[in-house]
């Protein structure tokens, strides 16, 4: 079976930032993120890598992807102007390093995609929806963000993220999303339509909790079904007043599979492997002498 990696390039580099020292060029210039995403992209791709394990640290990708957020505000932010507004304005050090990331990439042999209006996420959504009848292949998704969950579809498409530091990953496929939750994957977006998210100022039905979210979803599977046949329910009122609330959530939290993403077929995403000699040459030019005895 052929593997499909779909790489959420904001959140592993966060990741990264918060997981490693502020690492500082020979200018001055910080680089503790893009010492780990390149640390995370050799550990995938080199060709010495050890077979036959799930997940990343498995086989080698025949095809890859690397999507990213724009800074221009989303239909979500154009849809709810408080989405994320919680959220601090990333630091200087930090947004430097997402764009040096492209560089990374490029140097990798890894192509990259971002739409202006749609968030990273939105982009994977479309990818893994376009080729996940593809026969004899796997998609999985790499993020440090629980979002990509509801794109779970049995062992086709599965999510692998990060439970500590940049090396130590879990994978999700339907009935680990279904171990954690309760629910099926699809089902997410009804739990946060319910539930709400505070990371992204997703307001739900307040009172509504986790484990009253995820009864009412296993008897009914979505909002829309409660809302019409769960009348005898002790948190129906609640809910029927705040059926607005909880259907806006429920759209905002749900990852669209439509962007006009221009990849027309797989074979734009193969990958062999990448080039020792252009590695070696960018490395050096941040000092990251580790990282070229590693290639």
């Amino acid at each position: 079976m052929k593997i499909l990696l779909l790489i959420d390039a904001n959140a592993l580099i966060h990741r990264c930032f918060h997981a490693l020292p502020p690492f500082i060029t020979k200018d001055g210039k910080p680089s503790g993120a893009l010492y780990g995403l390149s640390s995370i992209l050799i550990k995938i791709l080199h060709p010495n890598k050890k077979t036959d394990v799930d997940g990343i640290n498995g086989n080698m990708p025949d095809y890859i992807a690397a999507f990213f957020d724009r800074p221009e505000p989303t239909f979500r932010k154009e849809m709810y102007e408080e989405y994320k507004i919680h959220r601090p304005k990333a630091p200087d050090e930090l947004v430097s390093q997402i764009i040096e990331a492209h560089n990374i990439f490029k140097a990798f042999g890894i192509k990259t995609y971002e739409i202006p209006g749609f968030e990273g996420d939105d982009l994977i959504g479309t990818a893994a929806e376009k080729f996940k009848n593809e026969p004899d292949l796997k998609i999985i998704i790499l993020t440090g963000d629980a979002d990509a969950l509801q794109l779970v579809e049995n062992n086709k498409i599965v999510v692998e993220t990060f439970k500590k530091g940049i090396s130590d990953t879990i994978i999700y496929n339907e009935d680990e999303v279904k171990n954690k939750y309760g629910i099926l994957p699809g089902q997410l977006i009804d739990y946060k339509g319910l539930v709400g998210d505070a990371s992204d100022n997703i307001k739900g039905v307040s009172g509504i909790g986790p484990k009253t979210a995820g009864q009412i979803l296993q008897k009914y599977g979505t909002i829309e079904n409660f809302l019409e046949k769960g009348g005898a329910e002790k948190q129906y009122a609640k809910i029927f007043e705040n059926q607005e609330i909880a259907l806006f959530s429920k759209k905002l939290a749900t990852i669209r599979r439509d962007a006009p993403l221009e990849i027309n077929n797989l074979e734009e995403l193969a990958y062999a492997e990448f080039n020792k000699e252009k590695l070696t040459a960018y490395f050096e030019n941040f000092g990251f002498k580790s990282l070229i005895n590693r290639i």
